[in-house]
């Protein structure tokens, strides 16, 4: 079934959220294996400020030890997703589609470039250019020159074509976290926020329906 169901979570703590993410994917491949319909959920979240390290990262990419962690008030989670360090925190749209791609006649890099066009036409709504960076994931603005600075990152799973894990919306996101890591192993690239890029605070639930009707139409 080509369906959406959408859920808000609000704010969750980062390993509860994945916890819930691995009950129904485990449950949509449990369906496919006995042929039977599966369904598609997309998820919104916000989690208390966390760092997670994908399955391929290099945790040398994060610049803080245990004491400035906690010091920090965050977390640290190596988790199972694609990518490398990642910081989530309140005033972030974290957004985890756990999708059957075969319901959509999709392959996983095709499912990446979704998300990324939704992201893309989400912020031209609220007058903000942003592309694509050759060679990465995510959504950029000003990809191509020394100011390229990432707006949201993607990091995915994938297995027997069903999908979790997701997206990162920097909204009204407190940017000065990332200063202690190399935001998805980069060195050489900053990190933006839609506040930032606006000069003023947004309203994240409307972002968060907006987001929810752009992905509908994109996906449906």
């Amino acid at each position: 079934m080509n369906n959406l169901i959408f859920q808000d979570w609000g704010l969750t703590d980062y390993e509860d959220a994945w916890k819930r993410q691995e009950s129904l994917f485990e449950k949509i491949i449990a369906e496919k294996k006995a042929a039977q319909p599966t369904e598609n959920y997309l998820i919104f979240c916000e989690h208390p400020h966390v760092y997670t390290l994908g399955k391929s990262g290099d945790q040398n990419n994060l610049l803080l030890n245990y004491i400035q962690l906690q010091a920090a008030n965050a977390s640290f989670v190596r988790t199972n997703r694609g990518g490398d360090i990642t910081y989530h925190g309140p005033g972030q749209i974290v957004g985890y589609p756990i999708i059957n791609l075969e319901n959509f006649s999709l392959g996983l890099k095709q499912y990446i470039f979704k998300i990324e066009s939704a992201i893309i036409e989400l912020l031209v709504l609220y007058g903000i250019s942003a592309t694509r960076l050759r060679g990465a994931t995510g959504v950029w603005l000003d990809a191509e020159n020394a100011n390229a600075r990432k707006i949201c990152a993607i990091g995915v799973r994938s297995s027997h074509f069903v999908t979790m894990h997701g997206f990162a919306l920097n909204v009204n996101t407190d940017l000065k976290y990332f200063n202690h890591i190399h935001p998805c192993g980069f060195t050489d690239k900053g990190v933006t926020s839609m506040q930032k890029e606006l000069g003023q605070t947004i309203d994240i639930q409307k972002v968060k329906n907006d987001l929810r009707n752009i992905f509908e139409k994109i996906f449906l």
